[in-house]
């Protein structure tokens, strides 16, 4: 354990030099509910600064109660004894990822987007007459061509999928992957302080949960669960529901953790191993195990994102002595990626200055491209406004543009589904926003690619079907439904009639859209027919093209009970009736009939 921790802190030191545009210091926060838990947490936070050495981020400190609720207001305060601060490190991790490729492409890798491996080749070994592993059978994806890559060594590097690979070359062999599910969600950036996460080391069932600012929202999580392998995880309400109770446990009681603040929830796939070699097989190991088969397949698995380039290392000195490969002392410490050889804090404001971008967007597109971010800029298409100049956005409440999604295809992004969740993070910060930008987001890769109306369709319901799914749309869909229980007191009951029968003027029992927009007409608000098709749609349960009384008031039970919020509806006929009221002619009976 001491030596997998001296490991991981020594790489995120690297992970920090590496990539500084995608990687940054947080201080978390432990907070203290018991007098006895200071000392223990404080020996061990300051033995975590000891082992780090020199790589140590900022030492830690410890708060008092006072400081804790100034630097983290949205603490419960009762019993509070103090907080512990320690610093770690938080990455864009799904630009890392890219960087990492782009950037063994510029040394003379070459990669391949969209192949899976369909079987392993082998040759009989004329000296040993072993089967040994020569290359791989592949198949594109897209195309659904396979294809064969010969080489003198194969590496199966594919997480929790590494047992799949290595029945492949042994059908015998155990496995030795053990698949996690941790599942986090993502909540409104008022949730946390912009700059301090927090850690409850010891939550309920033992897990550990963390909560933290990203991307200007606020992440929780994770779980920990059993879990089968597969490529489209999905969160359940169960794991959801599990960290927004453990998070109502640390904030304090003037903040309500609503359901209806999950923006987007998503389930990842840990791939804990046992070593093969060990005698205690049972025991799961969050470090990375390397192992070599009969036939010179070999294998890396478990280990985390921090120590990928010790993983890496450690791989490539198995291949060198097992294949009796031809190499160099390891070059990869020291190395920057994609992005970062002329990166600077202040970067983005020669964004700003030269192209005339919005200063948030300019801030995004530096942290995230790192010095490529001038080549973003430059496909950035004219707004014809006097600010910005460039850089039309996506949606309006995030930095991401247009031109991203040009310059995603030219880093080979090939379905919507890339650009949403990997080349921006659209649908890891919020599933209807990203669900809002689909449209123009296909509009502009069917130009990009050609895509023929066809495609541009199948790739639209493809990208639905992955909010719906994988990143938590359905299980915040499923908060309002047609069997959904009001449990409103009469008075509330009453109140919600009139303001529905404000719109059913008629007294019909339900509302359409002509129904609204006769409302809106008459307090000078307008909003197109298909922005009211969609706000409708969201309410409209049993999807007949209206929505009735019973629909309006189980939105608005959902409402008050925190299953739901932000919802479109609700806000705007709350703001209509208010309107109106406004709008009544003063009675004047007491003045005579003059003012």
């Amino acid at each position: 354990q001491y030596r997998m921790v001296k490991e991981a802190l020594e790489e995120r030191a690297h992970l920090l030099q590496s990539a500084p545009h995608l990687s940054a210091p947080l201080p978390i926060m432990l907070p203290i509910y018991k007098w006895w838990q200071l000392p223990y947490y404080w020996v061990g936070i300051k033995l975590y600064d000891l082992v780090a050495g020199s790589q140590c981020l900022k030492s830690s400190y410890v708060l008092t109660k006072s400081r804790a609720l100034e630097l983290f207001p949205m603490l419960r305060k009762d019993k509070l004894v103090g907080a512990i601060v320690y610093y770690d490190g938080q990455h864009n991790d799904a630009r890392m990822n890219l960087a990492i490729a782009l950037t063994a492409a510029r040394y003379g890798a070459a990669t391949a987007n969209y192949a899976e491996v369909r079987n392993l080749l082998k040759t009989t070994d004329t000296g040993s007459g072993r089967q040994r592993v020569c290359g791989v059978r592949c198949r594109d994806v897209l195309t659904g061509k396979e294809f064969d890559v010969r080489a003198k060594c194969v590496i199966n590097a594919t997480g929790p999928f590494t047992d799949s690979v290595r029945k492949m070359d042994d059908q015998e062999v155990p496995n030795i992957c053990q698949p996690s599910a941790g599942v986090h969600v993502v909540m409104p950036g008022y949730y946390s302080p912009d700059n301090m996460g927090l850690l409850d080391p010891d939550t309920s069932d033992g897990r550990v949960i963390f909560f933290l600012p990203w991307e200007k929202m606020t992440i929780a999580g994770t779980t920990d669960s059993p879990t089968d392998v597969t490529s489209h995880p999905i969160p359940t309400e169960e794991d959801i529901n599990f960290i927004l109770s453990e998070v109502r446990n640390y904030l304090g009681g003037d903040m309500e953790v609503r359901r209806g603040d999950v923006l987007a929830a998503w389930s990842g796939i840990r791939p804990l191993v046992t070593n093969p070699d060990s005698k205690d097989t049972q025991s799961l190991s969050r470090n990375h195990v390397v192992t070599i088969s009969n036939s010179g397949l070999i294998t890396i698995a478990g280990g985390k994102w921090t120590t990928y380039r010790a993983m890496a290392r450690d791989t490539i000195d198995a291949a060198i002595r097992e294949h009796r490969l031809k190499a160099g002392s390891c070059q990869t410490m020291g190395l920057q990626l994609e992005g970062a050889l002329d990166w600077s804090p202040t970067l983005y404001i020669r964004l700003v200055q030269d192209y005339g971008l919005e200063s948030e967007v300019a801030q995004h597109l530096a942290s995230t491209y790192g010095d490529k971010a001038f080549e973003v800029a430059k496909i950035a298409q004219v707004t014809g406004k006097r600010w910005p100049i460039v850089g039309k956005r996506l949606v309006s409440e995030f930095p991401y543009i247009e031109a991203e999604v040009v310059y995603g295809v030219k880093e080979y992004a090939r379905t919507a589904v890339d650009i949403i969740s990997r080349r921006t993070r659209l649908a890891f910060l919020n599933v209807q926003a990203a669900h809002e930008a689909l449209p123009r987001i296909v509009d502009i890769m069917g130009k990009e690619l050609n895509w023929c109306e066809q495609k541009k369709k199948e790739q639209l319901e493809t990208a639905k079907t992955f909010l719906y799914y994988e990143m938590g749309y359905k299980v915040k869909t499923d908060q309002l439904t047609d069997t959904s229980e009001i449990s409103l007191i009469p008075s509330d009951i009453e109140r919600y009639k009139k303001r529905f029968h404000m719109f059913d003027k008629d007294k019909k029992g339900f509302i359409t859209i002509l129904d609204v927009q006769r409302v809106l007409e008459s307090i000078s608000v307008q909003i197109d027919e298909n922005t009211l098709h969609e706000i409708l749609n969201e309410v409209d349960l049993n999807k007949n093209g209206q929505v009735e009384l019973n629909e309006f008031l189980q939105l608005m039970s959902a409402v008050q009970k925190g299953r739901v919020s932000g919802s479109r509806l609700a806000v705007l006929m709350k703001s209509a009736e208010e309107n109106l009221r406004r709008r009544q002619a003063i009675p004047v009976d007491r003045s005579g009939g003059g003012l």
